[in-house]
């Protein structure tokens, strides 16, 4: 066999492998059976547990896998703003099954194409929630910093 045809081929297995990474990459969760009030009661109490210690008003959303509001609350005086923008995280997470930060880092590494795909919300604070390995909604905050915002739902979802 001759140097080019090995370099070839050595380079033909790097690419396959190289594309077979990237699609593990981005499997996601399957779904589960969708979040209970119950589950979406305790997780909005430990949002609003984590924002109050801070001082921070916000407006919680809890979703279903598809995306449906299961349940909302807000801390007085959070801007008007937030109570729709915590709606659009929650379905961004949940129908998504990522992270809304994942949008905004996408963005930031030049994929602006990202923001044609419906209801995608480039900003943190749109957490999915995971039971057994497998989503069953999602929670999204909005009041102050995106990153404020995520610190809020991520505790909300470690308190299920």
């Amino acid at each position: 066999m001759s140097k080019q045809r090995v370099i070839l081929n050595v380079l033909g297995a790097a690419s396959l492998a190289v594309l077979a990474a990237s699609a593990a990459a981005q499997q996601r969760p399957d779904y589960g059976t969708p979040i209970t009030i119950d589950q979406a009661k305790k997780v909005a109490a430990g949002v609003v547990a984590e924002c109050m210690s801070n001082k921070w008003n916000v407006a919680v959303a809890i979703t279903d896998t598809a995306g449906g509001l299961v349940y909302f609350e807000r801390i007085e005086n959070t801007q008007t703003a937030s109570l729709d923008i915590a709606i659009l995280k929650a379905r961004a997470a949940s129908t998504y099954r990522r992270p809304t930060r994942a949008w905004a880092d996408a963005i930031k590494k030049g994929g602006p194409a990202v923001m044609t795909l419906p209801g995608v919300v480039a900003s943190p604070g749109g957490v999915p929630i995971f039971v057994e390995g497998k989503v069953i909604g999602a929670v999204g905050v909005s009041g102050v910093t995106g990153d404020q915002d995520e610190q809020c739902a991520k505790a909300g979802v470690a308190g299920l």
